[in-house]
């Protein structure tokens, strides 16, 4: 199956996809086409998740063999989950489930896909015969950045730069990456927002700084969901929850399951949608968005539009209003490369697109949005601790407020099981989901956690709990405009080095 851009005919190997990240028109790499639906419970029902992961993958990853593909799923998704299910679904109710992702090296939804996308680039760049060294350029809302840092860490001929707005992460978040280990990787704080440090990175993509540093030897590649190896390990889990959800009888054999997920870039959410085309039996799939409400707007208006205020909220991963994974969707309402690139045209100059009555329609069909303000996921936080002794981080908490209230106005069919994406652990947030349990939040993350875990008996992951005593390494803050530069001067260091 050849990978093709969503913004022109530019069409490439998934090899060449995965380890370019983004196409030369700067736009995304897309299928071209979806595979026809293949999953059938039966045949699925006793793999293990490594296994479901080489399965679904080779109907989408065709040039790799299966063969190759076990390797690869193999040796991402053995010891480095908490839990030999890997992603746990748990019933709280007849109506709902959590399906928890956070039970991985970095305690997020990330480590899914990037525990495997690095074998992936690694395989990718060898059938290539590409000797160039690998840099993977990277903006993070706060969870990518770990993730992609710890998947990455010491791989050979592979390098890794993560931006983080310095202003716009937990204070868990921001020991994560300042304290990350490994010799081949670099993390610099910026003084702006996410939609900052990603919009500069697509342009350093589109620029001659690309070409100048590969000529030397360093070929820029990106870790985000913009990435389709990124993106595809995601449906893999969708599917998982289906399987899980029959096996605990929460759903019958002929049902379809709901699915709500906190999502800002547009990634997650996209993944399930991919899911569903190949034949997971999903029905609604909800769209949750916080005070950052572009995506909502847009279900409800058919108007994509930043022209707005930015908020910092305590769900810092969906602080975002340029969701890239969403040009993906658009290709697939519109089927139409050059209605693409005039809307990311037009989203540029104008900050602002609308789409056609006809792919309103469509997209209308295909998935609904809603959001929640800090005080309903505030509440939505402390009601399902008290009702189901569930504790939730700030962004479950808001895809739980938004089914919450789509649910009591009839949005969501009464007798349907309706999954929560639970993305992250709450303790990567100590100071809201202490504000949530009624605690004082200290001066230290860490003592939080204690008294998080002091009331709930939730002991603290030990890799959250190990970064306390370990050194900074990383206290670079740069502004939006010198990202440029210093890309170039790590890419320089990278070229000496292994000259």
């Amino acid at each position: 199956m050849k990978y093709r851009s969503t913004r022109s005919n530019e069409t490439v190997t998934a090899e060449e996809a995965l380890v370019k990240g983004l196409a030369d028109d700067g736009g995304l790499y897309v299928p071209e086409f979806l595979p026809v639906p293949f999953l059938h419970a039966d045949e699925l029902k006793d793999m293990t998740y490594e296994e479901l992961a080489a399965f679904v993958l080779s109907h989408f990853l065709t040039d790799i063999p299966e063969e190759e593909l076990k390797k690869l799923t193999h040796s991402a998704y053995t010891g480095t989950f908490e839990t030999k299910d890997i992603v746990p679904v748990k019933p709280l109710s007849q109506a709902f489930s959590m399906a928890e992702m956070f039970h991985g090296r970095t305690c997020a939804f990330k480590d899914l896909a990037l525990s495997l996308f690095p074998y992936l680039l690694v395989y990718a760049k060898k059938e290539e015969k590409d000797d160039q060294e690998i840099l993977i350029l990277t903006a993070t809302s706060g969870d990518t950045g770990k993730a992609a840092l710890e998947g990455f860490r010491d791989v050979p001929g592979v390098h890794i730069m993560v931006f983080y707005p310095s202003h716009g992460v937990s204070p868990l978040q921001k020991d994560q990456m300042q304290k990350q280990l490994g010799s081949n990787v670099k993390v610099v704080g910026i003084e702006g927002n996410f939609d900052d440090a990603q919009g500069t990175l697509k342009q350093v993509f589109g620029s001659s700084l690309r070409k100048e540093e590969a000529e030397k030897g360093v070929l820029f590649s990106s870790a985000n969901s913009i990435n389709i190896g990124r993106l595809l390990p995601q449906v893999v889990y969708y599917v998982w929850i289906w399987l899980k959800l029959l096996k605990n009888g929460s759903i019958g054999e002929h049902e379809s399951f709901n699915v709500v997920v906190p999502t800002g870039n547009f990634g997650n959410i996209l993944a399930a949608w991919l899911a569903k085309q190949v034949g997971a039996p999903i029905g609604r799939l909800i769209c949750a968005s916080n005070e950052n409400k572009v995506l909502a707007d847009f279900f409800e208006t058919g108007v994509y539009d930043i022209n707005r205020p930015f908020y910092m909220t305590e769900a810092p991963s969906m602080d975002i209003l340029i969701s890239s994974n969403f040009e993906r969707f658009l290709y697939y309402l519109t089927g139409s490369a050059e209605q693409v690139r005039e809307s990311m045209d037009r989203l540029k100059k104008e900050g602002k697109y609308e789409v056609s009555k006809e792919a309103f329609a469509k997209a209308d069909m295909e998935m609904m949005g809603g959001w929640a303000s800090p005080e309903d996921m505030a509440h939505a936080m402390s009601e399902v601790y008290e009702n189901y002794n569930y504790l939730m981080d700030p962004h479950t908490a808001v895809a739980y407020a938004v089914y919450d209230h789509l649910r009591r106005e009839g949005e969501i069919p009464r007798h349907s099981h309706t999954v929560i994406i639970s993305t992250a652990h709450p303790y990567k947030f100590p100071g809201v989901v202490a504000k949530a349990l009624g605690l004082k939040e200290t001066e230290s993350p860490y003592d939080t956690l204690r008294e998080i875990t002091d009331k709930t008996g939730i002991p603290v992951p030990k890799q959250l709990g190990e970064l306390e005593n370990r050194p900074k390494r990383f206290t670079e803050t740069v502004d939006r405009k010198d990202m440029a530069d210093t890309i170039r001067s790590y890419a320089d260091e990278i070229c000496g080095s292994s000259h």
